[in-house]
């Protein structure tokens, strides 16, 4: 077990800088796919499958396939809806995946267009430009590739000095990264750094899997992380932060370039999503309330005032009982805002994305929480105030 605080980070006597949340940016895919569209391409995959194998099904040599449903996926996930990058071939029931034309390496990746259009976004929104900022992180579960890193390319997209490299902590990414940023920040190495998590997250998901088929969508996010005393007016403080890891296989994806090594096993499933949900359910809920509650304490924080939290967006029924150990009573939706419903579970972007479309109505000295949560597993809680 790893469980990492940034304390001396925190609290040593030569710390230079006090980090903050100047801006944060959004990219959503133009494309959604509902729950009714994709059960009912789904379902066309499964009666497929089961007439192409009715014997062996028969013969008791193979188990028939169950349909999915929309009540199923809602009651499972509390999803409605995500925001994909390439609808069509996901919804054929001949490919149940995306499609998309290769690039050149002269043409920027995927995961750099949709990254570099989210931190535009963060960056206007703080009044800042590329020259202002001095590193550029990628902080997301699935890269597109080893290298180069795809947070040099994002740095070259926009035209930024300076560094960048990848970071991956699964669905936490964003979390550990703006914890990396900040302590840049607070040992004097940058004044201004830009965390970005471009997740296509459907390019790792079993579609024909029942038990996951829904889970996952596509995003990205850009959270700029700057010294207060260059911030803009408005931002939020950061009070502080603590990241944990436990190791567990409970949630994994075996996907690499040493599959290569092994063809019998490339193809197989286990290098997409799997997950044992009943597991991670059990064992997560717990050990990210308290370490959220411990956390607040340490920081002289009443968790129960903590007037909002942004959860990571994966199980509505894991957000609920978090919230309900944290502030000690049932969260109403102003107090743990979701965005799963619409947009999916986005790995590392969904607290980002709660956070960026459920803040902007906070007094000055309200205090909240932007936790996330998954595979490792990992956790990551940034503890923020809003001064103006």
């Amino acid at each position: 077990m790893q469980d990492t605080l940034s304390q001396t980070a925190q609290d040593g006597a030569q710390l230079t800088g006090r980090p903050v949340i100047s801006a944060t940016g959004l990219f959503t895919p133009a494309e959604s796919i509902t729950n009714e569209e994709l059960v009912a391409s789904f379902n066309e995959y499964v009666d497929r499958f089961n007439a192409a194998n009715s014997a062996a099904i028969e013969a008791g040599e193979m188990e028939a396939l169950q349909h999915s449903s929309v009540e199923f996926i809602e009651k499972a996930s509390g999803i409605k809806a995500r925001h994909v990058m390439s609808k069509a071939p996901i919804l054929d029931p001949d490919i149940m995946a995306p499609r998309w034309d290769a690039r050149s390496n002269e043409e920027w990746s995927m995961m750099a267009e949709i990254g570099v259009a989210a931190a535009k976004q963060a960056l206007e929104r703080a009044g800042r430009k590329p020259e202002d900022v001095d590193a550029v992180l990628c902080a997301a579960s699935n890269m597109e590739r080893p290298y180069p890193a795809m947070a040099i390319e994002i740095q070259q997209a926009l035209g930024i000095e300076g560094f960048g490299f990848d970071m991956n902590v699964a669905c936490s990414s964003a979390t550990f990264g703006i914890q990396t940023a900040a302590d840049y920040i607070r040992a004097g190495n940058a004044k201004s750094v830009l965390v970005v998590s471009p997740e296509i997250t459907s390019g790792h998901l079993n579609w024909r899997d029942r038990d996951s088929h829904f889970i996952f969508g596509d995003v990205a996010t850009a959270v700029l992380v700057e010294d207060a005393a260059i911030a803009p007016a408005k931002h939020w403080e950061i009070l502080g932060t603590k990241l944990k890891t436990v190791f567990s296989n409970n949630i994994r994806n075996n996907f690499g370039f040493l599959n290569r090594a092994n063809p019998e096993t490339a193809g197989t499933a286990d290098k997409l999503f799997v997950q044992e949900g009943r597991k991670v359910f059990k064992e997560v809920v717990p050990m990210v309330a308290q370490m959220i509650i411990d956390e607040a304490q340490r920081l002289s924080l009443d968790p129960t005032a903590l007037r909002r939290l942004w959860l990571h967006q994966a199980n509505a029924g894991m957000n609920r009982l978090i919230a309900h150990k944290v502030l000690g009573h049932e969260a109403n939706d102003d107090e743990s805002p979701t965005v799963l419903d619409t947009y999916g579970n986005t790995s590392s972007a969904g607290s980002i994305i709660a956070f960026h479309l459920n803040s902007d109505d906070l007094a000055a000295g309200d205090t909240g929480l932007i936790c996330s949560f998954g595979a490792g597993y990992s956790a990551g809680t940034v503890f923020v105030r809003k001064t103006a």
